[in-house]
């Protein structure tokens, strides 16, 4: 195992690291002396042992007119370490505090169409988790689809227990099978737009968000969620008409 990058996970600068490594060596050193060895200019080096001290690594004493500096025993890595958890606890809840009012910020930027892309299964499995979680926050859980039997097999290959979990979240779901003529499933209405055939893009239409899904020249799927609320307020107005007039 390597102690350099262990170091350097603890936090210290490769510098530090070297000076560090280089008084454990040595011996109690002069900052001067210890410069020399580590090859660190004699400015810096005091820098650092500062550091180190400051982080429990390094102490000093004197002796005649002169300070020699000495490192701990490597046992205070320990207590190192558990300064930094203390210091990571104290910082996650300052970061708790100023999280709302960096959300009240994230909300007001969301008044602009936000655009996400993903790509490959995990990421249409990304897409269909982001339906499923935002929908279930919704008072009225119901989300629109246009599904298409181009691709509509390839998707749900991606999440195959989604209907599953839409069903055991009490989801409901509108869809317009294009091209198909979809299949019956609980909390779900289905109406068939045509049999002949389907569309390159399968839409789905929730909350405030449009999602887009195709397939690439090599059959794999990609697609994009749109953040955007006059957008999906047009797409579902598009979509009532198309179902209201579907016989």
């Amino acid at each position: 195992m390597e102690t350099i990058p262990i170091l350097k996970q603890l936090g210290l600068s490769d510098k530090e690291v070297k000076v560090y490594l280089t008084l454990l060596e040595s011996g109690p050193a002069s900052v001067r002396n210890l410069a020399e060895k580590a090859g660190i200019n004699r400015g810096t080096t005091y820098d650092i042992l500062k550091s180190l001290m400051d982080s429990g690594l390094v102490s000093y004493y004197h002796k005649a007119t002169k300070q020699y500096f000495i490192a701990e025993d490597p046992k205070k890595l320990h207590s190192a370490v558990d300064q930094k958890l203390q210091d990571l606890k104290e910082v996650k809840n300052k970061v708790n505090q100023i999280i709302p009012s960096l959300k009240s910020l994230y909300d007001k930027a969301g008044e602009k169409p936000v655009v996400k892309y993903y790509e490959g299964h995990q990421g249409i499995k990304t897409i269909f988790t982001d339906v499923l979680e935002t929908v279930d926050r919704l008072s009225e859980k119901e989300y629109l689809v246009f599904s298409s039997s181009t691709i509509k097999d390839n998707l749900y290959k991606a999440f195959p227990n989604f209907t599953k979990q839409r069903i055991n979240k009490k989801i409901k779901v509108k869809v317009i099978a294009v091209g198909h003529e979809g299949t019956t499933a609980e909390y779900a209405e289905i109406k068939s737009l045509t049999k002949e055939e389907g569309s390159p893009t399968y839409i789905l239409i929730y909350d405030n968000k449009v999602a887009m899904i195709s397939l690439n020249s090599k059959n794999e799927p990609l697609g994009i969620i749109v953040e955007d609320k006059a957008l999906s307020e047009t797409q579902k107005q598009l979509f009532g008409f198309i179902w209201e007039n579907i016989n």
